[in-house]
């Protein structure tokens, strides 16, 4: 049997058709993996070995990093490479391995309390996910300065800023935080007065908290950065309670009272003292009035008598003049009679008119 080959003008080769050749070369790798395989047994369990390595190879070689984290990546253990967010490839079999850490996510701890429903076992205190309260408890118990007890509960708000450090550096870097934290908060806390504690030292002790905190994170190379330190709830012992509460009473009812007078003494003082600045200023405007209408009238009658001894007889009767001027106008009833006209006049009695008033 023969078949045409069109490459060789026509010529004819003797062998199989090209179907034929495949299955042969199937029929030939079949006897090869035969031999691999044990005789008198079934060959099924193995190939399902080999298809069941293949597809747990293929579902190893491939992972994805989330948008908020970077994947370090480890070959037989030792440190490779970073990878930044996206998907991506790497050797199967455990040959390569990616750890998932979430650089820009903001992870906290939480002291005193524990907020339901964590899923980081270093967030909470220890022994509050076995419902155990005594752990929590000594957690927040310190002394003061003045060696006065208060419950202290707050929160540590941090990130993963070197993810090398952070896996590779120190064992528990978590927990390592934890114990950080707790350490320093009582050493700020001793370092002051209960009331400091409770009421006005608060923005303080957080700032020196964060700031101690922080460096001590870099001198034990977590890969921390710690971003916040929040004092939550603030208490004296149940001891002590009810007395403290009764004085932090009584010192609310004495700020309240002082607020109260400084409150009426803005409201009277300004007052009084517009007033007083109001009565000074009047006062000085009526001297000041005073002042200029005596200098005027000096000034004016120094003038009158400077014309008058210029001229004497016409200065005074150009004050006569001007005076009856002013005075006319006020009369009520004017009767002007020349004095040689008198005796023609005997009707009018003009001596009676003299009494009255004008």
């Amino acid at each position: 049997m023969s078949w045409q080959d069109g490459n060789n003008g026509g010529r004819h080769r003797k062998g199989p058709p090209p179907g034929k050749e495949l299955e042969a070369l199937m029929a030939h790798g079949q006897e090869q993996l035969r031999q691999f395989l044990p005789k008198g047994g079934s060959s099924a369990p193995i190939i399902f070995a080999i298809v069941a390595i293949i597809a747990l190879g293929a579902w190893t070689a491939y992972y994805t990093v989330p948008s908020d984290s970077v994947a370090v990546v480890q070959r037989f253990g030792k440190y490779l490479k970073n990878v930044s967010p996206g998907l991506h490839f790497k050797l199967p079999m455990g040959i390569d391995t990616a750890t998932i850490v979430p650089v820009k996510r903001q992870l906290k701890q939480e002291f005193g309390f524990a907020t339901p429903g964590a899923t980081d076992p270093f967030q909470v205190p220890r022994g509050a996910q076995r419902q155990s309260s005594r752990e929590t408890r000594l957690e927040t118990e310190m002394v003061t300065g003045d060696l006065n007890a208060a419950l202290v509960e707050w929160v540590v708000q941090y990130r993963i800023a070197e993810p090398t450090k952070f896996l590779f550096e120190v064992r528990e870097p978590r927990e390592t935080l934890r114990y950080v934290s707790e350490s320093v908060m009582r050493e700020v806390v001793g370092d002051r007065t209960v009331d400091e504690v409770i009421t006005i030292g608060r923005q303080e002790i957080e700032s020196e908290a964060l700031t101690k905190m922080q460096t001590l994170s870099i001198k034990y190379a977590m890969g921390i950065s710690i971003d916040q330190v929040q004092l939550k709830n603030i208490n004296p012992p149940k001891p002590v309670q009810e007395s403290f509460n009764e004085v932090n009473q009584a010192q609310q009812e004495k700020e309240k009272l002082i607020n109260e007078a400084r409150r009426d003494y803005n409201k009277v003082i300004p007052l009084a003292e517009g007033e007083k600045d109001q009565r000074i200023r009047e006062a000085d405007g009526y001297r000041l009035k005073r002042i200029n209408e005596a200098e005027g009238d000096a000034a004016r009658f120094n003038a009158l008598l400077t014309e008058y001894r210029k001229a004497p007889e016409v200065t005074r009767r150009r004050i006569y003049i001007e005076t009856l001027q002013e005075v006319m106008p006020s009369i009520k009833s004017k009767i002007i009679v020349d004095e040689e006209s008198q005796g023609i006049l005997p009707l009018l009695n003009l001596d009676a008119r003299k009494g009255e008033q004008p």
